[in-house]
């Protein structure tokens, strides 16, 4: 049974990111995809001032994504199984906070381009964030501490992480980031790996979806649900850095792969399902000319975008452009991570595709002096990346933050800027636009939609809904560009060092914590210490163990314990003062308190119970005690003085340590913990901004996704069994449904969840374990189907005594004497003269026919065979012409299960069925 529930990105839903699934398939529950939504959200700054008022009072009260942080947090710890398809935040963005905080610690798979550039997207985004915004929530620290021996040990437990940032922000550290994108498992396309453990049985193999570098569909094979696919996201253009979705074959533009052709449950997003794009050539000549007209005109202009996937593009066609036109404006890139993505990108040059090459892209004109350059870049070290030939773009250049590019250029040179994020909620591309949207003649240029809540999506719908009827972006028509006016107001966030007053109280704080710290570091060392003596005291030799005796019974008596000093003898704490009762109390300076008894009092307890030499009578005599001492022994063995092999121990850990972080520094990794005491004491500030509205806005759809043509011939060429709609609005989930509805023989098991509404395909299959006698197993004939050993068994099930799993044994014995047919019966049924009846054995075909698949066997063995109608073979010499009807063999799939053969009794007849046999897996009892 297989069931499916949407966290977020369902059906029939107003925000159709993040996307993230439960699909259960049996007992083994799948988390398809783990995305992020925007961290940053706000009412749309265009809105009248009393619909500002409404949404911002509605936001407070509650995030827009903590319902489904809080289902995703239920639902982790339970996972099996986790599948990514592409390596945006959309997709991944929340994995690593879940696999941190959450338990989200189950085998994950995806493609190695998928796992470095969703590595790069979340780190960009965190670092943006974290660079402008307080998200980590300042809990106060709870020491939980076990004690033994007295109070003589001290254990700190560790300090469990929080499992929701301030506001709700679920933004990891680059830490966590790294260490949940280092579990993943990498495969390569087309390569189906078998799970084991509790997901034993399950296949799943990648497939190219286009959009993305790396971007999958999955295919996942059980042996009692079918196969499903997972298909979201999918892109069946060619590209100039990719290959269009292997689900169009090539050549011939049409048909889909054969390896992916009839599931039987196909998940599928519909978001652009009523959307017409306009076509490639045009988008990118709107494109190219905007741009070329805004810097000519002595104008700027500012490309919103991604960090890692469909940037790509972007770069590609402008260096292409670039050098095609020998333009000498900057191409300026602010992303933290943008030289790293490069480096990864040339390191998997296998899995471009699309129209790039070495020779035409990143590439001068001329190829010696290419090579020169190269020779030299790799001497300087510039490329360490091993192939590193292409994508060298001479024009783009890097910058951290808006303050290094005004550093390197002015405000009034032309140049081209690409900054991230796409959705200009946060980070370098809102510090820009604050400013940039005041110059007259600039041009804001769009590429993507943006999400919902954020300010690059309430500038889409500006631009959109200044367009006319037809030049809307879904109409499939280039718009026109909109001059903006009139002032919005906009909130900006930034870290800014403490000063003055701020300062000194922070500083002060910070003194007064590590003196704290420094005072618990120290006691733990000295219980560290008395414990190692303590156990170096019941190690000792036989001839010190009076001695330790009678220094364990000198400290009870004493009520308290003695400190360890460097050199590993024994001495009291200092310290005196006078209790109520009279007797005498010890306080040291490290916060410990025990009682030190005089001298001439009686004592009690063990030292009292201690027999002397002189007996009394009536009992054991009282004994007093003289002033306590113990002479202290140096422990030696035969090679002299023994070592200390705790302090060692302690040493040798430091020394390892401080290597292991002297290293991760050489290697350039990055220390969170250095880079914070590294940072000025900071503060975060939020302020409110007037943006004089006087650029120009355009909007070019590069996103790189399906349109509504293309999703509604690839799904009916898939011809699934049943469909479930994902990731789309109302208005594109009907009009999916409804161009399945029209197609005769497109599946109406269509259907569409809402967030987390869970929906159940099949029935409920029980499973119990059962052995089979060694009888029983010399006498099955199996049958092998795909990855399956099938045979027919008769038997009876029996309980031993000293087995708690029940045994299948034949069924030679399975019915008692009383239940044999008599003599007389048996004459009774039988006619005189007839021979005994014999019972036929029971024979099984499993397997479900495939017309495709015996139209090709068929031409193996020299029949031509043509499909004709809707599930029909005609097979035979008759095939195309009315000749040799007789030689003809019509092979009809009737329903689920049935199959007609239809034809003359002939060789062409008997050999059909014998292949139509051979598809399927024939399992018959003995």
């Amino acid at each position: 049974m297989i069931t499916f529930t949407p966290l977020a990105g369902s059906a029939k839903s107003k925000s159709t990111t993040p996307l993230s699934y439960v699909l259960q398939v049996d007992d083994v529950r799948i988390l398809l995809d783990c995305g992020s939504p925007d961290w940053v959200q706000e009412p749309s700054p265009f809105q009248d001032g009393a619909d500002m008022e409404d949404d911002s009072n509605v936001k407070s009260t509650s995030p827009p994504w903590q319902a489904y942080c809080e289902a995703m947090k239920k639902v982790a710890p339970t996972i099996d199984l986790v599948l990514l398809s592409h390596g945006d935040l959309a997709h991944c963005g929340l994995y690593p906070w879940a696999y941190s905080r959450w338990g989200l610690t189950a085998p994950a798979y995806t493609t190695l381009p998928v796992q470095a550039m969703g590595r790069i997207a979340v780190t960009e985004d965190i670092e943006g964030i974290r660079g402008e915004i307080e998200v980590d929530i300042e809990e106060p620290v709870e020491e939980d501490a076990q004690k033994q021996d007295g109070g003589l040990e001290v254990e700190e437990q560790e300090k469990a992480l929080p499992t929701m940032g301030a506001k709700g922000m679920c933004v990891a550290t680059l830490i966590e980031v790294h260490n949940a994108f280092d579990s993943i498992n990498t495969l390569r396309y087309s390569q189906p790996i078998h799970l084991q453990g509790k997901c034993q049985g399950l296949t799943i193999t990648p497939f190219n979806a286009g959009h993305s570098i790396g971007g999958t569909i999955w295919k996942i094979r059980s042996p009692s649900s079918g196969t499903i696919l997972y298909a979201v996201n999918l892109n069946h253009m060619k590209e100039r850095h990719l290959d269009g979705t292997v689900m169009m074959v090539r050549p011939g533009g049409s048909g889909v792969f054969e390896s992916l052709v009839r599931p039987d449950l196909l998940i599928t997003d519909a978001e652009r399902a009523s959307v017409i794009t306009s076509r490639r050539k045009d988008r990118d000549a709107a494109l190219i000319d905007t741009i070329t007209a805004t810097l000519t005109s002595r104008s700027s202009l500012l490309l919103p975008c991604d960090s890692s996937t469909r940037i790509l593009e972007l770069l590609v066609l402008l260096d292409q452009h670039w050098n095609y036109s020998r333009l000498t404006y900057p191409i300026c890139l602010l992303s933290r991570t943008g030289r790293e993505m490069l480096t990864f990108v040339r390191s998997m040059m296998e899995w471009l595709g699309g129209t790039i090459s070495k020779e035409d892209v990143g590439e001068e004109g001329n190829k010696r002096q290419d090579r020169n350059k190269r020779r030299r870049d790799d001497e300087d070290g510039v490329e360490e990346a091993l192939g590193a030939l292409a994508l060298r773009f001479k024009h783009l250049e890097f910058f951290p933050n808006p303050q290094a590019l005004l550093q390197r250029h002015s405000s009034k040179d032309p140049k081209l800027i690409l900054a991230v994020p796409a959705s200009l909620s946060h980070g370098p591309s809102r510090q820009l636009f604050a400013d940039f949207a005041a110059v007259p003649d600039n041009v804001v240029l769009l590429t993507t939609r943006g999400a919902e809540g954020t300010l690059g999506r309430a500038l889409f719908d500006k631009w959109n809904n200044s367009q006319r009827g037809d030049d809307k972006w879904d109409k499939g028509r280039i718009g026109r560009n909109v001059m903006m006016d009139g002032a919005i107001k906009i909130k900006m966030y930034h870290k800014v060092p403490l000063q003055g007053a701020e300062l000194e109280e922070y500083l002060a704080k910070e003194r007064a914590a590590k003196e704290k710290e420094a005072a618990q570091q120290a006691a733990m060392a000295r219980n560290q210490r008395m414990l190692e003596a303590d156990e170096d005291d019941s190690d000792s030799e036989s001839d010190s163990d009076s001695d330790a005796d009678d220094e364990e019974e000198v400290r009870e008596a004493l009520g308290g314990d003695m400190d360890v000093d460097e050199a590993g003898n024994r001495r009291r704490r200092r310290g005196m003062k006078k209790s109520s009762d009279g007797a005498d109390w010890g306080d040291g300076d490290e916060g410990y308190t025990k009682q030190l008894l005089s001298f001439d009092i009686y004592l009690k307890g063990k030292v009292s119970k201690s027999t002397s030499f002189f007996k009394s009578v009536g009992g054991q005599t009282q004994r007093f005690r003289m002033f306590p001492y113990v002479e202290k022994k140096r422990r030696v063995d035969e090679y002299g003085e023994t070592v200390d092999v705790g302090l060692w121990l302690r040493k040798g850990k430091a020394l390892e340590e401080e290597a292991e972080k002297k290293e991760k520094m050489e290697e350039g990794a990055t220390i969170e913990e250095e880079d914070k005491i590294a940072e000025p004491p900071s503060k975060y500030v939020t302020s409110e901004v007037e943006v004089q509205l006087a650029c120009r806005l355009l909007f070019i759809d590069m996103e790189g996704l399906n349109d509504g043509r293309a999703v509604k011939t690839i799904v009916p060429q898939v011809n699934p069994r049943r469909m479930i709609v994902v990731h789309a609005s109302e208005e594109a989930t009907n009009a999916l449904i409804e161009s399945c509805g029209s197609i005769k023989a497109m599946t109406k098991d269509i259907l569409a969840p809402v967030v987390n509404e869970s929906i159940q395909i099949g029935q409920q299959i029980n499973n119990f374990s059962i052995s089979i006698s060694d009888e029983m197993l010399a006498s099955l004939r199996m049958s092998r189907f795909e990855d399956n050993e099938i045979g027919y068994v008769r038997g009876r099930v029996v309980m031993h005594s000293n087995s708690i799993i029940p045994i299948l044994e034949p069924a030679s014995s399975a019915f008692p004497s009383s239940q044999t047919p008599t003599t007389k019966q048996v004459l009774n049924k039988r006619k005189l003269g007839s021979r005994p009846q014999v019972a036929l054995p029971h024979s099984t075909m499993i397997g479900e026919l495939k017309l495709t698949a015996l139209k090709a066997r068929l031409a193996k063995v020299g029949i031509q065979a043509e499909l004709v109608g809707e599930g029909v073979l005609i097979c035979g010499a008759g095939v195309g012409s009315l000749d040799n009807l007789a030689e003809t063999v019509a092979v009809r799939k009737v329903a689920s299960g049935r199959v007609e053969l239809e034809g003359n009794v002939s060789d062409v007849y008997y050999t059909v069925r014998k292949e139509i046999y051979q598809l399927h897996a024939l399992v018959a009892a003995a």
